[in-house]
């Protein structure tokens, strides 16, 4: 896929103020500081487009950015972070479950996983929750660059061994780092596969 325009579009606390489910949406998400705002940057070749943070727990809305004029990438409000309030963490836990269980046009969830880290507990709860509901979803490990081979290898063989006790088969798999470009081609290239095969609309 060629990406020719990535343009902010809406940033909203409620799901219902969305725009309106008339194109593809690919959805990402992940704990807080996963770098999120960054693969979105890398992806779309706009280092400012989504705004980054030191400081976790940054997001707290559903943001829309429209992909070629013809498709959403979504950005989600982290999960996991502790010292956002615990009001703000029910809120978000709300605001993603409507959303995920609501948008009718939404074709992935990717959710992001630091390469760096072996399975965290919330992270593989998030993942078990998507697949009890039947959302679709992919697994987008971050900074690779970070780590040596054999321990991203390690990582991510801990991942699949922990998914297969419980699932049949794995969910795609994408390897990226913001930093280096990595990943890019193979993750448009999946969005732009799943939009051909599948037109609009789905339900």
């Amino acid at each position: 896929m060629k990406l020719l325009s990535a343009t902010f579009i809406s940033s909203f606390a409620d799901v219902a103020k969305c725009p309106p489910p008339e194109k593809p949406e690919f959805a990402f998400i992940g704990r807080s500081n996963v770098g999120k705002s960054s693969l979105i940057n890398m992806l779309t070749n706009m280092r400012k487009l989504a705004k980054t943070s030191v400081t976790p727990g940054k997001t707290q809305t559903i943001n829309h950015y429209l992909i070629n004029d013809s498709w959403y990438l979504v950005d989600l409000p982290g999960y996991g972070f502790a010292s956002v309030s615990k009001s703000a963490r029910a809120g978000f836990g709300k605001m993603i479950e409507d959303y995920m269980l609501k948008r009718e046009n939404l074709y992935c969830v990717m959710i992001l996983l630091d390469a760096r880290h072996e399975p965290q507990k919330n992270d593989m709860a998030f993942i078990e929750w998507a697949g009890d509901k039947e959302i679709p979803l992919s697994l987008v490990f971050t900074k690779i660059d970070k780590l040596k081979p054999n321990e991203l290898q390690k990582n991510i063989a801990a991942y699949k061994r922990m998914l297969l006790t419980r699932w049949e088969e794995l969910p795609p798999i994408f390897l990226t780092s913001s930093e280096k470009g990595i990943g890019r081609d193979e993750l448009l290239d999946f969005m732009d596969s799943a939009i051909s095969s599948n037109p609009m609309p789905l339900k």
